[in-house]
């Protein structure tokens, strides 16, 4: 199985990656994660990046892309991943696209979660509580589902079009999500 995880921020998708990567016993991709590899390790990536992330800038799409499809090289995505985080952009999804039918391997799904502002305002806000995080204030948080909305619109619009798009009501327990995740997945399944 090949997903993509979109959703704003306290949506649930971190959450969700993780279950269906055990379900279906494949890779939950971070790409925080593999940023701070990429950066701890003090990969040429990494150091790349680094320089960006110090000035203050968005890393470039093709360092981005790079990063995420030598992640998907390895070993543990070979039975699929679920990609949480990435891509970001229009151009980033034409890029994975194109390296994934490359490999033969192209995604089955795009996950796209949904919940009021209301619910994630609360489950960030609580997240911020247990987690001393201080990108979690709420007008932080407000700009940061603004930023999310409209940055993310055309990338649902190109996978909506592209007929991989299945909305998800994020709203309820995690086993309850869970479970509407994988009869839409089971719904809309696609050979390969």
């Amino acid at each position: 199985m090949r997903l993509v995880v979109l959703g704003p921020p306290g949506a649930g998708k971190g959450t969700q990656a993780v279950k269906l990567a055990e379900q279906f016993a494949c890779a939950d991709v971070a790409t925080g994660d593999i940023f701070r590899a990429n950066v701890a390790e003090g990969t040429e990536l990494g150091r790349a990046a680094q320089e960006y992330m110090d000035r203050g800038d968005l890393v470039p799409d093709d360092v981005v892309i790079a990063m995420v499809m030598e992640r998907l090289a390895e070993r543990d995505c070979q039975s699929g991943f679920v990609l949480d985080g990435f891509p970001r952009t229009v151009n980033q999804a034409e890029a994975l696209d194109r390296q994934l039918a490359d490999l033969g391997a192209p995604l089955h799904a795009v996950l796209c979660f949904e919940a009021a502002e209301e619910e994630l305002l609360r489950r960030l806000a609580g997240r911020a509580a247990a987690q001393h995080r201080a990108d979690d204030a709420e007008q932080t948080i407000r700009h940061r589902l603004e930023v999310f909305a409209i940055k993310t619109r055309p990338l649902i619009d190109y996978y909506a079009h592209r007929g991989l798009l299945i909305n998800v009501d994020a709203i309820g327990p995690i086993e309850v999500v869970t479970k509407r995740i994988l009869d839409d997945l089971e719904g809309n399944r696609r050979p390969g």
